[in-house]
C-alpha cells in the first residue's frame, strides 16, 4: 500500500510539474499517448544536430623531471637531447550550428593537438573536417566538414536559465555515441581553477546531468530543445561523472564563434589591468567598504587603464553597469570585447564611487607599449618579452623570452615558459619588435630555442 501511495505522490509531482509555468517542465505524455512523460521526442529532433569528433595529433613527450637536473643531464650527457614526439588520439563531441555552411560548435581542448579530425553524424556519414579558429580563453572553438542534408541545432539564450531549470546532455562519452543524459541546472555563474577547466573566461553553467569524458564539446538544452550550453568539464577525483558539470554558456560560445567565423581568430579588447580579489582583509587594511570587486593591482603602461586614469588601488564595481564581483567577472566582461569598444568602469578610490571610461586595445598594441606581448597562429596561447637580467642567459645571446605558455594551446606544443628564441627561419631576432616581424603572415616557423643551458631547432606548423 505504502508502494502504491508513493507511486500516486510521483505521478501527481510529475503533473504538477508539467502544468506549471516554468521555463522547462517534462512533457506531459508520451508518443505513445498513455500520458506517461517522456524526452524521446525532444531527443529525436536534437540529435541529428551533435557529432562525434575523434581526432588524431602529436605532442611532445613529457621529459622526465630527473633529466630537468644539472646532475642528471651531464651524466646521461651522451643521449640525444631532442624531445620525442608522440601520436595522441581523442574523442569528443560537437553541435552543428549551420547546416549550409557545415559549422560545427566544440571545445578548443577537443581539437587542440589535431593534425587530423574526423566528424561522425547520426547517419554513420563521416568527414574530415578543417579548423575554421579555435579560443583557449573561453575553450570554443569552429570546425567545418564539407557535407550535405546536415541538420543544425537551435541556440537558446543562456541568460534566461535558472538554477533548477530541466536540462538534457547530448554527447558521445566514452565513445558510446548519441548519448543522453539529464539533469537540472544546478548553479550559473561558476569558475574552476587548476586543471578541471584551462579556460581563462569563466562563467560555467553546473549541472547534475551526467558528463564523462568525450561529453566535450556536445549540447547543453533545455526542454523546448534549444542549445543553451557547450558541455565542456567535469569535478572528479576518479575521472567519470559525480553528478558535477560545466558547461560553456551559449551566449559566450556564439559571441566567440562569431568572430572565430568572421576572421579566423578572437581580436579581444584588452583593458591593461591585473587584479586580485577584494578579501576582507584586504579591504579593511586599505580602508574600502566594499565587500566585492576586482582589486587593481598592477596597469601596463600605456594601456588603455592607464589612459583612463585607472590607479593602483582602485577597487572595479561595474563595468557598463554590470556589477563585478571578482577578477573572472571583470574577465568575462572585458574578454567578450573588442578593440576599440568603450568600456564605462564604476570604481571605488578613497573611498569615494567614481566612473571612468577607457577605451579597449588590440593586445599586440598594449603589448608594444609595455615590451611584452602574445601572438596569434601558430604561437597563439604564448606571451613574450624583451630578454631582461630577469633571464640567466642574458648578456649571453640575443632574443626574447617565453614569459608564460596557456596549457593546451597551440604553442604548448613547442615551447615552454622560460624558453629564449633567438632565430625565425635562420633571422636572428634581437628584440620583440624583430620578433613580431619575423613571424608576422608565417604559417610554418623554424625557431632556433635555448631551453636551460642546450640550444634546439623547432619545427613549429
Amino acid at each position: 500500500m505504502k508502494h502504491v501511495q508513493r507511486v500516486l505522490a510521483s505521478v501527481a509531482l510529475i503533473a504538477a510539474l508539467a502544468a506549471s509555468p516554468v521555463h522547462a517542465a517534462l512533457p506531459s505524455a508520451g508518443s505513445s499517448g498513455n500520458g506517461q512523460p517522456t524526452l524521446a521526442p525532444l531527443v529525436e529532433e536534437v540529435s541529428p544536430a551533435v557529432v562525434n569528433i575523434a581526432t588524431r595529433g602529436t605532442v611532445e613527450a613529457e621529459q622526465h623531471p630527473l633529466m630537468r637536473h644539472p646532475f642528471f643531464r651531464e651524466f646521461f650527457d651522451e643521449l640525444p637531447r631532442e624531445r620525442r614526439q608522440r601520436e595522441v588520439q581523442s574523442l569528443g563531441s560537437g553541435v552543428i550550428v549551420d547546416a549550409d555552411e557545415g559549422y560545427i560548435l566544440t571545445n578548443h581542448h577537443v581539437i587542440a593537438n589535431a593534425d587530423q579530425i574526423t566528424v561522425g553524424l547520426q547517419d554513420n556519414r563521416e568527414f574530415e573536417a578543417e579548423v575554421i579558429g579555435s579560443d583557449p580563453e573561453t575553450d570554443i572553438a569552429v570546425i567545418r566538414i564539407d557535407a550535405n542534408n546536415l541538420e543544425e541545432a537551435t541556440l537558446g539564450d543562456s541568460d534566461t536559465l535558472r538554477t533548477g531549470d530541466y536540462v538534457l546532455a547530448l554527447g558521445n562519452p566514452f565513445g558510446l555515441d548519441h548519448t543522453v543524459t539529464s539533469g537540472i541546472v544546478s548553479g550559473l555563474g561558476r569558475s574552476l581553477s587548476g586543471r578541471a577547466s584551462q579556460a581563462r573566461i569563466q562563467d560555467f553553467i553546473q549541472t547534475d546531468a551526467s558528463i564523462n569524458p568525450g561529453n566535450s564539446g556536445g549540447a547543453l538544452v533545455d526542454l523546448n530543445g534549444d542549445v543553451v550550453g557547450i558541455n565542456t568539464a567535469i569535478l572528479s577525483r576518479s575521472g567519470g561523472n559525480i553528478g558535477i558539470g560545466f558547461a560553456v554558456p551559449i551566449n559566450m560560445a556564439q559571441t566567440v564563434m562569431e568572430q572565430l567565423i568572421e576572421h579566423g581568430e578572437i581580436r579581444r579588447g584588452v583593458l591593461g589591468v591585473r587584479v586580485q580579489d577584494l578579501t576582507g582583509e584586504l579591504a579593511n587594511a586599505m580602508d574600502v567598504d566594499a565587500d566585492q570587486g576586482a582589486l587593481v593591482a598592477q596597469i601596463s603602461p600605456g594601456s588603455a587603464a592607464e589612459e583612463a586614469g585607472l590607479q593602483q588601488g582602485d577597487v572595479i564595481t561595474a563595468v557598463n553597469d554590470e556589477t563585478i564581483e571578482g577578477p573572472n567577472a571583470l574577465a568575462k566582461a572585458i574578454g567578450l570585447m573588442q578593440p576599440g569598444d568603450e568600456v564605462r568602469l564604476r570604481i571605488l578610490r578613497n573611498g569615494e564611487e567614481q566612473t571612468v571610461t577607457a577605451e579597449l586595445q588590440a593586445r599586440d598594441e598594449t603589448a608594444m607599449r609595455s615590451g611584452a606581448g602574445t601572438t596569434s597562429g601558430p604561437l597563439a596561447g604564448a606571451t613574450f618579452a624583451d630578454l631582461d637580467e630577469s633571464s640567466s642567459l642574458h648578456g649571453k645571446v640575443d632574443g626574447v623570452r617565453v614569459t608564460s605558455v596557456e596549457p593546451g594551446s597551440s604553442a604548448a606544443r613547442y615551447l615552454q615558459e622560460g624558453d629564449v628564441i633567438t632565430s625565425v627561419n635562420r633571422r636572428p631576432v634581437t628584440s620583440m619588435d624583430e620578433f613580431r616581424q619575423a613571424i608576422q603572415g608565417q604559417s610554418e616557423l623554424l625557431l632556433h630555442v635555448y631551453r636551460g643551458d642546450r640550444a634546439l631547432f623547432i619545427v613549429v606548423k
